[in-house]
């Protein structure tokens, strides 16, 4: 087997913390390009009516914006916002993937059996709550990819600066702009991805399909990317418009919801779905294998920092 076997001895919550917030670090680094080809195949069109959007098209898939953005802005404008991601994800998938299991078992009371509406209550408590203590970091991200324009004038110039112009100009409600959406997805997303993972892995575990270790990591991660691009892309959609809009081009994230289905189409909301999938799949990749890694290497280290000489 490759990688870290795995030990009888469970990982703690402090682990499960760290390495969740860790992993994802990682696959924000790997995969950041397609989230933000992502973020403008979904902004692109949205202050033109359908009409006038397809002719002037300026990014075309997912290959084809990401060249588009290196031969207009340079290579470093696919990594625009990166820090305010790496912030994100620290404190974001810390909370929502690392206090999965320990808020699984509140909802069920220590039981190891979870049944399927445990996990959904674990996975939407999680969710919100990292958005709760995350969203300004998701707005600054979203912000700088975004701002991209050659020739035109850039909104921000860092992250700090970002903080404090949102701040300054639309107030400390700027910085939690499109947080409902952004529950909402993050409910969504959160019980999509973590428990189709969890499903998928106990099931190949239970039929003696794989054992635990990269193959079946590798295999539930694709499985639950896939699932939560379906299910999450409307949600995630609105909530990058209504992020990055200017101050009161929406009144809420209903209305930003209901201007892209009168003045788009209902295909809009799949807008980057392409991106969309190949970040969250190759993202969930990458992140669970490295969380499930991360973790048996932190109870190694653990025990034989315990173990006697």
């Amino acid at each position: 087997m490759v990688g870290f076997k795995a030990t009888d001895v469970p990982p703690t919550a402090t682990v499960k913390f760290l390495g969740a917030g860790t992993a994802a670090c990682i696959a924000d680094l790997i995969t950041f390009p397609l989230d933000t080809a992502k973020v403008r195949l979904q902004i692109q069109g949205e202050r033109q009516g359908p009409v006038q959007a397809a002719a002037s098209v300026q990014y075309r898939g997912v290959l084809g914006t990401i060249l588009t953005m290196v031969r207009t802005e340079g290579p470093r404008s696919l990594y625009k916002g990166l820090v305010a991601g790496l912030q994100r994800q620290m404190s974001f998938a810390s909370i929502r993937i690392g206090l999965y299991d320990s808020v699984k078992q509140f909802y069920t009371k220590g039981s190891e059996h979870a049944g399927i509406g445990s996990r959904l209550l674990a996975g939407s408590t999680t969710g919100a709550l990292a958005v709760a203590v995350a969203q300004p970091t998701d707005v600054v991200k979203v912000r700088f990819q975004a701002q991209a324009r050659a020739g035109g004038g850039r909104r921000y110039q860092s992250t700090i600066e970002a903080y404090k112009t949102i701040a300054r100009e639309e107030g400390f409600r700027g910085l939690w702009k499109g947080t409902s959406p952004n529950v909402a997805r993050n409910a969504i997303v959160n019980c999509a991805e973590l428990v189709t993972y969890d499903l998928i892995k106990d099931t190949l575990l239970k039929a003696n399909l794989m054992t635990d270790d990269l193959p079946c990591h590798f295999t539930s991660a694709f499985g639950a990317g896939f699932c939560t691009t379906i299910i999450a892309s409307p949600v995630d959609v609105v909530k990058t418009r209504y992020m990055n809009s200017a101050l009161c081009q929406y009144r809420s994230a209903g209305h930003c919801a209901l201007t892209m289905l009168q003045k788009e189409g209902p295909q809009a909301f799949y807008k980057g779905f392409m991106p969309s999938f190949l970040r969250l799949g190759s993202w969930n990749v990458v992140m669970f294998v490295t969380y499930e890694q991360l973790k048996r290497a932190l109870v190694a280290a653990c025990a034989s920092q315990d173990a006697p000489f």
